[in-house]
């Protein structure tokens, strides 16, 4: 079974920075990988350098058509023909796997596209070594339960409390629902040494474990101002390589 890894935070962050690199690391490490962008914005795919033609949003629109014309092939479950779709519209890599989960849904939606986000993690996390998932920004993922099987949860904030306050609901939101991760912790982003120390006395005030501290980038800001895909970055590059530091530590299962 898979390790899955959730990386969440309030917008701005370095969120998808962050999960981009991450893919990084563990494909190089010739893991067996399963990328899933659930943010409705899906900047993923783009700092990824991977063109995406259809979602699992897309999915759902072309199910719910069907089932309002009643030309659903007879025989056939939601959930069968879901599944049989996500397998075609999977982008296979040389370095992992990609599904987008696209655009919110809608009003009068016959299926909920976060119920589906859970099957398809049941059904296809036994096929890799770890699933990561790139969240929407904020709480919307919990209070959903998109996220509730999810092994660790990486909270990526800038040095603010506001972005740390996230991070404590995330915790406090997980454990109201009774949603239990195995390890949930917090990296901070664009941090200098002095603030770096500030988000660290507060990561432990708040009952959390920083475990990355990564400085500003201006050849990450050259890249997204250039769109220059994140995954192309230079191997040497400071903030990469603290988060190959990040995942030896914590993240290989062996």
């Amino acid at each position: 079974m898979a390790e899955i890894i959730a990386v969440s935070g309030k917008g701005g962050t370095g969120k998808t920075m962050f999960s981009t690199f991450l893919v990084k690391a563990l494909s190089k490490r010739n893991k067996n990988l399963l990328v899933i962008d659930a943010d409705p914005d899906s900047n993923l795919p783009e700092t990824l350098g991977v063109e995406v033609e259809k979602t699992i949003g897309d999915i759902r629109e072309e199910l719910k058509r069907l089932i309002e014309e009643n030309k659903l092939p007879p025989g056939i479950s939601k959930q069968e023909y879901l599944m049989g779709k996500v397998y075609e519209i999977l982008v296979e890599t040389d370095n992992y796997d990609l599904l987008v989960m696209g655009r919110p849904e809608g009003s009068g939606c016959y299926c909920s596209v976060n119920n589906w986000l859970r099957q398809i993690i049941d059904n296809l996390s036994s096929y890799y070594d770890y699933v990561v998932i790139d969240t929407e920004a904020g709480l919307e993922h919990l209070s959903r339960r998109t996220t509730q099987n999810v092994d660790t949860m990486i909270v990526v904030t800038d040095p603010s409390k506001r972005g740390l306050g996230t991070a404590k609901r995330i915790k406090k939101l997980a454990e109201d629902l009774d949603i239990k991760f195995k390890n949930i912790y917090v990296v901070a982003n664009k941090v200098d040494e002095k603030t770096a120390d500030m988000v660290e006395k507060y990561a432990k005030e708040l009952g959390l474990k920083l475990i990355g501290k990564l400085p500003y980038s201006e050849e990450i800001a050259r890249y997204d101002l250039l769109g220059i895909p994140l995954f192309k970055i230079d191997e040497n590059n400071e903030v990469y390589k603290e988060v190959e530091k990040i995942v030896e530590r914590y993240i290989l299962k062996d």
